[in-house]
């Protein structure tokens, strides 16, 4: 699965070259952009249907922006809901940060890459403050800076579908 859809990857523009800022401030000579290649139903389909076979869940939830398709996919692939995390509360509308029924719920926690972890242990907390059960993460990509560590620091595996050496200089 590994090689098959690292070279979906590749072949749909998810690596770019460059010079770099991550999200977690980080410099970088290249870019894993994900998001784009979501756009592209038969991306978003396998990459959905792989999520949905990597674990057992009652609920998967993603964190805005980039964990959304990926929750919607695997929903659809398992027929399992999903919730979405927002990144902040609103003001207005209904208050809260998890848009879905987590409380008592294994939830699997999905999103597109991960660095440093910054982003899952948000969406974890949140979730696990809503009642949700949380103890494992699938990410598109692994970046493999840490955020694994930082993950089983909260009791939760990481679990990724690709590592960035297995897309870099192909």
């Amino acid at each position: 699965m590994v090689t098959e859809l690292a070279s979906l990857l590749v072949e749909h523009g998810a690596v770019k070259y460059g010079d770099f800022v991550l999200a977690s401030g980080a410099k970088s000579r290249y870019y894993i952009d994900i998001k784009s290649v979501l756009t592209k139903p038969e991306v978003l389909s396998r990459i959905g249907s792989g999520i949905a076979a990597l674990a057992p869940f009652d609920v998967v939830a993603g964190v805005a922006v980039g964990g959304i398709p990926l929750a919607v996919a695997a929903s659809l692939a398992s027929g399992r809901p999903y919730a979405i995390i927002r990144k902040g509360e609103k003001g207005h509308g209904r208050a809260g940060l998890v848009i879905g029924d987590v409380k008592g719920k294994q939830t699997l926690l999905v999103e597109d890459v991960t660095t440093s972890g910054d982003s899952v242990l948000f969406g974890i907390r949140v979730l696990r403050e809503a009642g949700a059960r949380v103890d494992t993460v699938v990410t598109v990509v692994d970046r493999e800076q840490g955020a694994g560590e930082a993950l089983e620091k909260e009791q939760v595996t990481l679990l990724p579908m690709v590592r960035a050496r297995d897309l870099v200089d192909r």
